[in-house]
């Protein structure tokens, strides 16, 4: 979505961005996307000598709960604090918040995605099963059953096989 910023506040608009990285904001913000678990990214940029500014997400699910979910969290006042900087926003939680967010979308002319099946409760999934397989893999309890004759059958599996190259990858 593409935004004009009101005149003489994108220093301002800076200042509110750079404190959504701050390390206390952030855990906050980092916490509250977590719980939501929709978000693949987000970016916001100044652009046009000050004039403009752009905010991209990509996200699963429909639009709508993406914007309900955010709005009950610290996002939702991230957002107002952001998009305050923005003319004629109404703030979040106004009702008409969504036809404003609507009114200044553009779509993508291309997306590409290096991930595009994944959700990103799949992703978090994925990131803690390889956690606490890489956990098994550094035990000598994994090494011996590795070597123990009873489970050659298993471990010479194209599947036990894939799965250790990978691991080693």
């Amino acid at each position: 979505m593409y935004t004009e910023i009101k005149p003489g506040h994108a220093d301002a608009l800076r200042k509110d961005l750079a404190a959504a990285s701050d390390a206390s904001e952030a855990e906050r913000v980092h916490a509250a996307i977590r719980q939501i678990g929709t978000l693949h990214d987000a970016r916001h940029v100044i652009f046009d000598n000050d004039t403009r500014f752009m905010f991209a997400s990509v996200f699963d699910g429909s639009w709508d709960a993406y914007i309900d979910d955010f709005a009950k969290t610290v996002i939702g006042e991230r957002f107002d604090k952001i998009f305050s900087h923005s003319v004629g926003f109404p703030g979040v939680k106004d009702p008409r918040v969504k036809d404003w967010f609507v009114a200044h979308q553009a779509p993508a002319s291309v997306f590409v995605s290096a991930y595009p099946d994944l959700t990103v409760q799949q992703i978090y999934k994925d990131h803690r099963v390889e956690e606490a397989f890489e956990e098994v893999l550094d035990t000598p309890e994994f090494r011996a059953a590795l070597e123990n004759p009873a489970n050659e059958d298993l471990v010479n599996t194209p599947a036990f096989q894939k799965l250790l190259e990978e691991a080693s990858a």
